[in-house]
This record gives C-alpha cells, structure tokens and sequence, in this order.
C-alpha cells in the first residue's frame, strides 16, 4: 500500500504518518526531506526540483509498502497516479495556527524574537501560512490541495476537524490493504 497524507502546515501529517507506520510497520518518508536542503536557517533553501523527485523516487523503490507526508501538489503530473490512498487532513485555521506557534517555539525557542533574520522568516512563514484557508497565500492552498485531489487516480479520504491521532487510524486503518510480509 502507497499512502500519501497531506494538508496544511500543522493539520498533522507528519504525526499521522509516523503513527500509521508504527502500526503497519511500512516505512516513513516526509516530503520536507527532499523539498528543503539543509541550509542555516531551516526550511529556507529549495532543492532543485528534479533533483528532489529522483531522491524521493530512489528511496520509495525499494519498498512495496510506504508512507509518504506532506504536500506535493507541484511536483509534476506522474505523482497523480503513485498512491494508493491519499488522506486529506483539513483542521480549523485557529488551531492550526497556534499549532504552528507552539512548534516554533519548541524548535527555535524564542529565536524569532531576538534574531532578526530569523524574524523576518518567522514573520513570512506565519503570513504564509495564515493565508492558507482563504487562498492568499502563495503556493501551498486550500484550493490548489483541493484542486489536486481531484486528479489523482486513487481514493481519497479526508478527514476534517480537530480529531486525535487514534481517531485518524481508525479511519484509515480499515481501508489498507497491506499483503503479509
């Protein structure tokens, strides 16, 4: 089974997928991996498109099984049919947001205040992701993930609202078809 999660920053995919593998023991790969090269300031400095789709194709192949997470809406039309299942995870922008609050802070402590390039980035990656549910932003939409969504080959489950990783499971869960190994 080739399973794809997916939403907005903070919806939780990263979460899910960790968990999912755990309980399958299919492998987890993140799409933050292969899209950002390591760089001073984390999460600033793009990989080079073709580069980062051979990486991630390189890593899949050698699974029958695996979990990919987070959005890759525009890594070209081949991807439409790669999975299997693909879990939209849609939660509210206020919950989301403070999400994203809190995992700033646990990751650069108070960085964003005392650093001033680091403010700046902060400060673009908060309005970014902000405009996410009404379609401001650049890039990463709600309505570029829905317009997606509706072009891949495969089913699509999502799940909205602020609902526990078991929750999120036990609804997928039952839709895997995962061979013995």
């Amino acid at each position: 089974m080739k399973i794809h999660i997916m939403g907005a920053s903070c919806a939780g995919s990263t979460t899910l997928g960790q968990a999912l593998s755990n309980q399958t023991s299919a492998p987890y790969f993140d799409t933050d991996a292969y899209f950002w090269a390591d760089s001073e300031i984390p999460f600033t400095l793009k990989r080079d498109p073709q580069l980062r789709n051979e990486m991630l194709k390189q890593d899949l192949a050698g699974h029958q099984n695996w979990i990919l997470g987070g959005s890759m809406v525009n890594w070209g039309g081949e991807w439409l049919n790669a999975f299997d299942l693909v879990v939209f995870l849609y939660i509210p922008r206020a919950i989301r947001i403070q999400r994203l609050k809190d995992r700033e802070l646990e990751r650069y402590g108070d960085r964003h205040l005392t650093d001033p390039v680091y403010k700046i980035v902060h400060q673009d990656f908060m309005e970014w992701a902000w405009g996410y549910d009404d379609n401001t932003t650049k890039g990463r939409t709600l309505k570029v993930h829905q317009d997606w969504l509706e072009q891949v080959s495969c089913p699509v489950l999502e799940i909205r609202g602020d609902t526990t990783v078991q929750e999120r499971l036990g609804l997928i869960l039952p839709k895997l078809y995962l061979p013995e190994i």
